[in-house]
């Protein structure tokens, strides 16, 4: 990929003309569908996958796609569940450019094939979450990096954008911060986050020592501000902080107004852990509009996307502002490593120390044990 088609990928997910419409009219930003409750894993901690039901119709699909672009939706994105074990996922993705949403799509990895890459890609879809929580799989995650590895080279001539996400729980910590170099390591935009607690505020594994958690907060926020490429915004990594510090944050809540959700039944959602009974195809604006407000269960909400809408809609020059001015130094370094020749590149990557571990980007520290033991207390 060209230097200028690097450095214009960096700001293509903060185009602030079309942004700018859904940020002074009442209509909504982002839609997340529930493509399928089905998925290849069982992950103890996540509330979001349900092998005992059916996957929606593609007739279905695309009916509620049409009725939540009517609602002026910019943004879809395609979610499970596992959306790759829907069999007409391409399709799906095709269909939603068609449209004119902005596409992206959520999976673990484990079941991407080079062909369904370009399949995807040629449908048209613009950005890839892979979602990993350890570098090897555990009894509380099977979303391991080490199993889709291999992976992240379908993507290297890719048009789609890809990130790496993860989710920080006692399990996971201690081997997050592989993780988090792994992906950082390969040049993907990589972040990992603090575990939510399900519906009813409770944590289905356990959430770790405070301490550890808030410096690899910290470690993030000051990573982000040098400019290395932490997916989310500063404003989320200052969010997170908070919630482990049990501090109050202001803020009101958008989710069901600018950012909603829709289940793979077709109800509509106010966002992933507050559900209603109320189908997709009889919403109005104005019913969207009704969810603009303060509600019980924003403090301490866990459900990121939707406070990251939240924080956009009301503060959009200071989160809009960090995330550029971060965006915008890492350019010296995409420059700096555009002119280096392709085997200086790999002598940088990712080494191998006797012993077995890692050394990233020539780091002395190698990355933390997986065989490091976790207490995990049992859940709610």
């Amino acid at each position: 990929m060209k230097l200028f088609d690097k450095i214009g990928r960096e700001f293509s997910g903060y185009n602030i003309l079309e942004s700018g419409k859904r940020l002074i009219d009442r209509k909504p930003l982002q839609c997340s569908l529930y493509v399928t409750d089905r998925c290849n894993l069982d992950c103890a901690y996540c509330t979001e996958y349900d092998n005992s039901r059916p996957h929606p119709s593609l007739d279905d699909l695309k009916k509620w796609i049409r009725k939540i672009r009517e609602l002026g939706t910019m943004r879809i994105a395609l979610v499970g569940g596992e959306p790759l074990v829907h069999p007409n996922i391409v399709e799906l993705v095709r269909y939603c450019r068609e449209l004119g949403f902005a596409t992206s799509l959520t999976t673990n990895g484990f079941l991407l094939t080079r062909k369904l890459l370009a399949e995807l890609e040629d449908a048209g879809l613009q950005v890839m979450q892979i979602s990993v929580d350890r570098m090897t799989p555990s009894p509380i995650t099977k979303k391991s990096f080490k199993t889709i590895l291999p992976k992240l080279d379908y993507f290297r001539d890719s048009k789609i954008s890809l990130h790496i996400t993860g989710v920080i729980c006692a399990d996971t910590l201690p081997e997050s911060r592989a993780v988090l170099e792994t992906g950082l390591s390969r040049g993907i935009p990589t972040e990992v986050r603090l575990v939510h607690a399900d519906p009813l505020q409770r944590f289905r594994v356990d959430r770790g020592p405070r301490e550890e958690l808030e410096s690899f907060i910290d470690s993030m926020i000051e990573r982000k501000r040098r400019g290395e490429k932490i997916h989310t915004s500063e404003a989320i990594l200052n969010y997170q902080r908070s919630l482990l510090r049990g501090e109050h944050v202001e803020w009101t809540c958008m989710a069901g107004y600018k950012l909603f959700f829709v289940s793979a039944q077709g109800k509509f959602w106010i966002c992933s852990m507050v559900h209603t009974d109320k189908h997709i195809m009889d919403v109005t604006l104005d019913d969207l509009y009704a969810n603009y407000r303060k509600k019980s269960c924003q403090e301490g909400c866990g459900v990121y996307c939707a406070v990251s809408a939240s924080l956009l809609v009301e503060k959009p020059v200071h989160v809009l502002g960090k995330e550029i001015v971060a965006r915008a130094k890492r350019i010296p370094s995409m420059v700096r490593r555009s002119l280096t020749p392709d085997s200086d590149k790999a002598t940088h990557g990712t080494m191998r120390n006797a012993d077995g571990t890692h050394e990233m980007n020539g780091s002395t520290k190698s990355g933390p044990s997986a065989d490091n033991g976790v207490s995990l207390r049992k859940s709610a």
